[in-house]
């Protein structure tokens, strides 16, 4: 599986409209290099808070579209974050939405999960658990099951950055974008331009993209990370992997959680922007 140029404009017009066109803050960035200009893209201040709704939303409409889209509405397992970008896809389109998240998941996204009218059911200790219960759930009930990082339409939505992307800031651009199971990665390098490159970053303690590029090919990690709530895939998506292996522009590097908490300490002290481990 993976996704086309092609996927990620449909997804562009299928969404054009109903989500924020979120902004791009250019400033500097101290390193022990100096100061680096960067162009940050504001994903937190998209619907529910981060990319996950573009990939939603377009799913649930090209759903809807082919006719596949029942009285059950959608139902997704996720950590928080896809499952809140769900939600907010569900209510937009006016469906139903069920959530199944791991026991562990912030007890402060289960309540914004709850305040959207989500159904919310906590199954397992981590990810993996929580999808196979979602699928047995999608089977009985006839909702669409979506996927928080390993479906098509998910990562042509998650692709519809990169344009927006290039509409803001002039190329050749290195994009740094955080990983968990790739669907972000995999649709930023599907859209990217010529010239441009990815960089994934990952918590030592959730890499697998790194693993998986180091070994060449998917194996499962564990997991043992601040930002694992949210970058909690214990092995990359099919998608992902099939648009990324033995590409030159695409590479990845590790930080440890004091990198990722001095890192978020930094953005709220510098640019009072307040986001989560894994941004």
């Amino acid at each position: 599986m993976r996704i086309s140029r092609g996927d990620i404009q449909s997804a562009r017009a299928r969404i054009a409209g109903r989500l924020r066109r979120t902004p791009v803050l250019r400033t500097e960035i101290g390193t022990v290099n100096g100061a680096v200009e960067v162009a940050l893209k504001l994903e937190f201040t998209q619907l529910g808070g981060s990319f996950k709704v573009r990939g939603s939303l377009n799913a649930t409409l090209h759903a809807q579209e082919q006719g596949l889209l029942t009285e059950a509405g959608v139902l997704v397992a996720s950590g928080g974050n896809a499952a809140i970008g769900a939600a907010h896809a569900a209510r937009i389109v006016g469906v139903p939405c069920t959530v199944v998240v791991p026991e562990a998941a912030p007890r402060v996204k289960v309540a914004a999960l709850r305040d959207l009218g989500a159904q919310v059911h906590l199954a397992g200790d981590r990810y993996q658990v929580a999808a196979e219960v979602a699928t047995s759930m999608a089977d009985e009930s006839g909702a669409l099951l979506l996927h928080a990082y390993d479906l098509p339409d998910i990562v042509a939505g998650a692709g519809t950055i990169a344009p927006e992307l290039a509409a803001d800031v002039e190329g050749p651009l290195t994009i740094v974008t955080c990983v968990g199971g790739g669907g972000l990665i995999a649709g930023l390098t599907t859209g990217m331009r010529s010239g441009d490159r990815i960089v994934g970053a990952e918590p030592v303690g959730a890499s697998c993209l790194h693993q998986a590029l180091a070994a060449d090919h998917r194996i499962p990690a564990e997991l043992d990370s601040i930002a694992a709530d949210s970058l909690g895939a214990t092995e990359v998506g099919e998608i992902c992997w099939n648009t990324v292996a033995g590409r030159d522009d695409v590479s990845s590097v590790v930080v440890t959680d004091d990198d990722i908490v001095a890192a978020r300490a930094a953005l709220w002290h510098d640019h009072r922007l307040l986001v989560e481990h894994g941004t």
